[in-house]
């Protein structure tokens, strides 16, 4: 299973290194990886995706808090998290297929970014399947290049689960 990792550290060199040194020395991959300034002056949140059972996510995170510089972490997986991604994509576009391409860019609320007489570069932001979605239906125009942040991620206060929400709405 796939576990999303908030984790606030201290904003100083090295900090990242150490963290990624973590992971490595322990054979553990980072699928995911964003790391921006918080709240509060001087500190970062990492949002990371991290393959694993909860025992190794466990086990993970007491590694991390023996970390100098690690403040907070806190697996945010199944708690209701507001999570998006950001990709910009350059994709193929001739005379004849750039209608249809700008059709898929409307119905994915995504945008278009830069036009050349042959391809377009596409900025489309929202949760990781969209992208994936995007991606499948772009694919038979030619995809030229493919620039993703990693997820980012901040739980819901009011506790509402959309997944949830949205696998009833299926259900009716």
């Amino acid at each position: 299973m796939k576990h999303t990792l908030s984790v606030l550290v201290e904003d100083e060199a090295g900090v990242l290194t150490r963290i990624a040194g973590l992971f490595a020395r322990r054979g553990f991959n980072i699928e995911s990886l964003a790391v921006g300034p918080a709240e509060q002056i001087g500190v970062s949140r990492i949002t990371m995706v991290v393959p694993g059972d909860d025992a190794v996510i466990e086990q993970l995170t007491k590694q991390l808090y023996k970390l100098i510089n690690v403040l907070k972490v806190q697996d945010i997986t199944t708690i209701p998290c507001v999570e998006r991604e950001l990709m910009l994509l350059k994709v193929n576009a001739t005379a004849s297929t750039r209608s249809e391409i700008l059709e898929l860019v409307q119905i994915f609320r995504a945008k278009v970014v830069d036009v050349s007489d042959d391809s377009l570069i596409i900025e489309v932001s929202g949760d990781p399947g969209k992208m994936v979605a995007l991606v499948q239906m772009l694919n038979k125009f030619g995809i030229r290049e493919i620039a993703r942040t990693g997820k980012i991620a901040l739980v819901r206060e009011s506790g509402v689960n959309t997944e949830y929400l949205k696998s009833l709405e299926a259900r009716v």
